[in-house]
């Protein structure tokens, strides 16, 4: 993306214009060289001698040829250190084994087990998106665009005036299955609030009549971006290709996901992400999609860990072009704050004293987990403060 803060040719700050306030650069731990070895019209390090120009007594270096022609046919210059353009996800949880960011053309499914809160995660990736100033649009086909508002207003995160603004778009492939006469019933059985929620939704949602006929589909989703303006900005999430398969036959569930992986990821330069709940068949849409996907997010529910306790664990599994760390990590949600990860054996050692672990601890603590609590009684041991009187 071109940057049009950029500095003017002649002007003799251009060569010092570092890239410390690009944080999609180096910080992303980009391979960085000396800073006077760069271009100074694409800032990529130059690997071979440099093409030079001289103007005013100053001189400048190019990586090619291409580089000094245009900076001589244009009045700006590139002040950031693109390379392979790359960005945060804004998921502390997810950021943090991804030391390099990812790559902004990506296609990442998000590989989920039942009960994984994977909603939680689409809901974020979308809301730190939005927060970056950038534009969002979210593909829909398990239920209708005000459920899908509520979740992230379950999670103390407003969208409505991205809504209103026009900054947040949703792509609705659930409401075909209600004729005229099923929306008439839905929106009088609606109470206030949610009518209040479903005026400001209708009007930058985009409802496909038949999600079966892939081409209606995919026209809709390029309207979509087309009218948020969506290119090398912004994020599409896509919360279920295993309710999407099965509305289509195999084939054009996978052509969908690679002509969309085509044209918004690898065209517009925008990433998408995509839910995908993996049940026990094998070797069946999408559990075999992995070769088609830059990306693959593991998020497991796994009773192993601790006795008698689900633990929600996630990891990187794939990251193309990046370095991607795949380590499970557990987490849950929390209002306002998103996926915050945890360690649960020191949850656990910093919730029962040493005299628990010590005196029969494992027994101890299956009876203590096991004990329903009161909590409207601050005496119970037990008791979980919650704020409310």
């Amino acid at each position: 993306m071109t940057d049009t803060d950029g500095a003017e040719p002649d002007d003799p700050d251009a060569r010092t214009d570092t890239d410390s306030s690009d944080t999609d650069a180096p910080s992303l731990g980009a391979s960085v060289s000396d800073e006077s070895n760069r271009c100074d019209f694409c800032r990529l390090p130059c690997p071979t001698d440099p093409v030079t120009l001289e103007r005013e007594s100053s001189v400048y270096e190019f990586c090619t040829e291409a580089c000094r022609d245009a900076m001589v046919e244009s009045d700006r210059v590139f002040t950031e250190y693109h390379g392979f353009r790359r960005i945060r996800t804004g998921v502390s949880g997810l950021d943090k084994f991804l030391p390099q960011g990812f790559p902004r053309n990506s296609f990442v499914l998000l590989a989920n087990d039942e009960g994984s809160r994977d909603d939680a995660l689409r809901a974020e990736l979308v809301w730190r998106a939005l927060e970056r100033d950038e534009p969002a649009a979210v593909v829909t086909f398990t239920e209708p665009a005000i459920s899908v508002v509520e979740g992230f207003l379950s999670l103390d995160w407003n969208v409505l005036p991205y809504l209103e603004s026009g900054q947040l778009h949703i792509v609705d492939c659930f409401t075909y299955r209600m004729d005229d006469r099923d929306r008439e019933r839905m929106f009088e059985r609606m109470d206030e609030w949610n009518r209040h929620i479903y005026g400001i939704t209708e009007r930058v949602t985009r409802t496909v009549r038949d999600p079966t006929d892939v081409i209606e589909l995919h026209n809709k989703l390029d309207n979509c971006l087309e009218g948020l303006e969506m290119s090398d900005c912004g994020v599409v999430v896509i919360d279920s290709l295993t309710e999407f398969g099965t509305l289509v036959q195999p084939v054009q569930a996978y052509n969908f996901v690679k002509d969309v992986r085509a044209d918004v990821c690898k065209g517009r330069f925008v990433p998408v992400f995509a839910g995908a709940t993996f049940t026990s068949e094998e070797d069946t849409f999408p559990h075999d999609l992995g070769y088609a996907v830059d990306g693959i997010v593991d998020m497991q529910v796994n009773g192993s860990i601790v006795e008698d306790t689900l633990i929600k664990r996630i990891r990187i599994r794939k990251m193309n072009g990046v370095l991607a760390i795949p380590e499970w990590v557990a987490y849950e949600f929390t209002g306002g704050d998103g996926l915050v990860t945890f360690d649960p054996m020191a949850e656990i050692d910093e919730t029962y004293e040493d005299g628990d672990e010590r005196d029969g601890g494992d027994e101890h603590r299956r009876n203590r987990l096991d004990r329903p609590r009161d909590n409207s009684n601050p005496e119970d041991p037990e008791f979980v403060e919650t704020g409310r009187r």
